[in-house]
């Protein structure tokens, strides 16, 4: 009986929104827009040399993109407070896979450790950004 009436409350507050709800307020300016599309410069993005800024680098050693996290910090981070997921912090990682290492302390260290191999791998060569924003709970 409670269902029956919470359904009852919900479709009348619904019914009272949608009663008023004046459509007459809102329209759209038309020649507004027209206006606004006339004043706008075309811009041709297939004649734009995209890669200039990257001329004088290599692909072969270094990415495209050139971040700004320290492969030594991430893997200094894990090392000492891996269980607690602060180098996925410093990475950029969600929130959610933050907790979800606090909560299992980095899948009873497991997890934790590999994220300590694979970041160490990313010493090496230097290059972490495959793990920078990685949202997966398992980083590799």
């Amino acid at each position: 009986m409670k269902k029956i009436y919470l359904l009852i409350v919900l479709f009348g507050l619904f019914g009272l929104a949608a009663a008023n709800a004046e459509s007459a307020a809102y329209y759209l300016d038309h020649a507004a827009v027209d206006q606004m599309f006339e004043q706008a410069e075309q811009a041709d993005y297939l004649a734009m040399n995209t890669l200039a800024p990257f001329a004088g680098t290599s692909t072969a050693t270094h990415s495209f993109y050139q971040s700004d996290k320290n492969p030594a910090v991430a893997f200094v981070l894990a090392w000492f407070v891996g269980y607690l997921g602060i180098h996925r912090a410093y990475l950029g990682t969600s929130t959610g896979t933050i907790v979800a290492y606090i909560l299992t302390l980095g899948g009873c260290g497991v997890v934790a450790f590999v994220d300590w191999v694979v970041l160490l791998i990313g010493l090496i060569n230097d290059d972490i950004n495959q793990y920078i924003d990685n949202p997966k709970f398992f980083m590799w």
